[in-house]
């Protein structure tokens, strides 16, 4: 599992720079949800660069560590499973990546060589209360929740993953999309950002209680289509 931080994109041939606030957090089965949000524009309908979800896999090709991301939800489309995201991976050292590839810039809208440099965070955890007492534990490292919406017939998928102080979720409903970002600071949970109006799991409805695999998220009394599909 990884907290991955983009600390710049490069655009062959042109210098790198980091337009955005990019975070991908990854469970130990390889789920993630990667959000990049663009730095410095206040309307929130406008700040998505680009968020989505999926599956990660990888393999080795002549040496070198190749990455497919298979998305199943995507702010830029309704239609995920057509996108094609992957790229070769050269870690750098101990907590920093290149990675490199192939894909749509979107300030010029064509195919485009381009160079991500990557900067892994350990999973820190957080205090929490016993189940059944007031006691607070401190887990030495941070735990992973992944829930997972996915109805077919009304057009629903979402994720939502929740990695030692970082949780980020993303969903959509036919045309409708919503993500947001959430960061454990001052010993709370702090929402960082939002776009859209559809509901997301927080991070309170993941740590709350300890959830079981298959287990469906309740908002009160009320069953949701949200289910936990990986814990640890």
């Amino acid at each position: 599992m990884s907290i991955s931080i983009r600390d710049s994109i490069r655009w062959l041939p042109g210098a790198p720079s980091e337009p955005t606030s990019t975070v991908v957090l990854t469970s130990p089965e390889r789920r993630f949800v990667d959000i990049r949000i663009l730095k410095g524009v206040k309307e929130p309908g406008a700040s998505v660069d680009w968020a989505f979800a999926g599956i990660s896999s990888s393999e080795i090709r002549d040496g070198v560590r190749h990455c497919t991301w298979r998305h199943v939800v995507d702010s830029r489309t309704s239609s995920p499973e057509a996108v094609v995201d992957e790229g070769d991976i050269f870690p750098q050292d101990d907590r920093h990546t290149l990675e490199t590839g192939r894909m749509v810039n979107p300030a010029t809208e064509k195919l485009t060589d381009y160079e991500e440099m990557w900067t892994d965070l350990e999973a820190e955890g957080i205090p929490e209360v016993k189940k059944n007492s007031d006691e607070l534990i401190q887990h030495p490292g941070g735990r992973c929740v992944v829930l997972e919406l996915k109805d077919e017939e009304h057009q629903e998928r979402g994720m939502a993953v929740c990695l030692g102080r970082y949780c980020q979720g993303v969903v959509r409903i036919g045309h409708r999309f919503a993500a947001e970002r959430w960061l454990w600071e001052d010993g709370e949970w702090k929402r960082k950002f939002r776009v859209g109006d559809l509901w997301i799991p927080s991070p309170e409805h993941m740590y709350s209680d300890t959830p079981s695999q298959g287990e469906q998220v309740r908002l009160g009394d009320v069953p949701l289509r949200w289910r936990v599909v990986e814990m640890s």
